[in-house]
């Protein structure tokens, strides 16, 4: 067998077995790793192989197995993906993402995939966006956000096409033209929500929709959660916007932990039910993030810092110590002479005259005969303020 024949053999195996195997059935991957695709196929389709062969599983279970490989047909999966413009993936060819091997034996069998970019090289430039399905408007807002402004720096946004959370960022990605891909818990040629059928097909149009389950395949509740694995190892980290406590995305995000991925928080408040389960990440693990600056800082290549955050500088800000000092000491609503501000200053006299010219000059202060206030207070009322009446620096 020449190693054409042997790639052919090893797509048609892999195939097949995304038909036999649940996606992160471990016991599954470790027959893999022992017999490889096309001889795990063989103990599958012969004669029953010995007791003890295949481990991990019972003779029901393997009996099971054993059925669905018998009417396994890889050739026409394989024609009805192409005919839904999808193609089918696995380890070891070109476009394979390397980083779902961390995965071991709960690694795809392979994936199948619609879209016309490569997986391998948008994977390594990725960042997972997750979260509750019933997110509240400022969760949606934040997603949606979150994923433009990711895509509009050259970040691929994965997600699972859910409601909520997940759609919300497939959408922002979408809308500033980027780069987005989603992970189904169903076969790529399936609209599953239902709702999101016009959704799924920008998706493939623009970027990549990809499932270890082959066409047809219907989601089911375990699926939806092991679907999370792929998201969590694939990306180089994970925010969660939204998530309740026993939210999936939050098997997202201690997946990606345990990966070694970064996992990060975007904070919301503490009254809402929908933030408890990422609050309590923050408390862990987690990276707060309030913006995709942040996100890229914490993810992207050195140098690709968030930019400094600090508010408004006031025109006092910009005095020198001894200056604001001298202007602290004036009292409030009040003219006071050099001696008692000298006092409270705790200098003398000299340098306070000199400091109270300065601040004349600068808009700070007015001179009330003998004494010194405030500018733009009358004596007996007002406040101090930060703005100079005039002037400044």
């Amino acid at each position: 067998m020449d190693a054409g024949e042997g790639e052919e053999a090893e797509e048609l195996a892999r195939a097949a077995l995304t038909r036999v195997l649940e996606p992160g059935e471990e016991h599954g991957g470790r027959w893999l790793r022992e017999f490889g695709a096309v001889g795990l196929m063989r103990l599958l389709t012969g004669p029953a192989p010995p007791p003890g062969t295949l481990t991990g599983v019972g003779p029901e279970r393997l009996a099971g197995y054993r059925g669905r490989a018998a009417l396994a047909d890889p050739r026409r999966d394989l024609a009805a993906a192409a005919g839904s413009g999808a193609r089918f993936i696995c380890p070891g060819s070109a476009e394979w993402p390397t980083q779902l091997d961390d995965l071991g034996d709960a690694r795809p069998v392979g994936l199948w995939l619609r879209g016309r970019p490569n997986l391998r090289t948008w994977a390594l430039r990725s960042v997972a966006v997750v979260g509750a399905r019933a997110c509240t408007p400022y969760g949606a807002h934040m997603a949606q956000t979150l994923a433009t402004g990711l895509a509009e720096r050259g970040w691929v946004v994965v997600s699972g096409a859910a409601y909520g959370i997940d759609g919300a960022a497939h959408r922002g990605a979408l809308a500033s033209e980027g780069a987005t891909a989603a992970v189904l818990a169903c076969g790529v040629d399936v609209a599953y929500p239902r709702g999101h059928a016009g959704l799924l097909g920008r998706i493939a149009g623009q970027g990549l929709v990809m499932g270890e389950l082959p066409p047809g395949s219907h989601p089911t509740p375990s699926r939806f959660v092991l679907r999370n694995r792929v998201i969590a190892a694939l990306t180089r980290g994970t925010v969660v916007v939204e998530a309740a406590h026993r939210s999936g995305s939050l098997v997202t995000a201690r997946r990606a932990q345990r990966l070694g991925r970064l996992t990060m928080g975007v904070p919301g408040p503490a009254t809402s039910g929908l933030s408890a389960g990422v609050h309590e990440l923050l408390r862990g693990e987690a990276v707060l993030v309030t913006d995709a600056a942040e996100v890229v800082e914490l993810v992207g290549d050195i140098g690709e810092l968030a930019p400094e955050r600090r508010g408004p500088v006031l025109a006092r800000d910009l005095l020198d110590p001894d200056t604001a000092r001298v202007l602290e000491a004036l009292p409030a609503g009040r003219p006071a002479q050099v001696a008692e501000v000298a006092l409270a200053a705790a200098t003398g006299t000299d340098e306070v005259i000199g400091r109270l010219y300065e601040l004349h000059s600068l808009g700070f202060v007015e001179r009330q005969g003998d004494g010194w206030q405030l500018a733009g207070q009358t004596p007996g009322r007002g406040t101090q303020t930060d703005t100079p009446r005039r002037g400044g620096r």
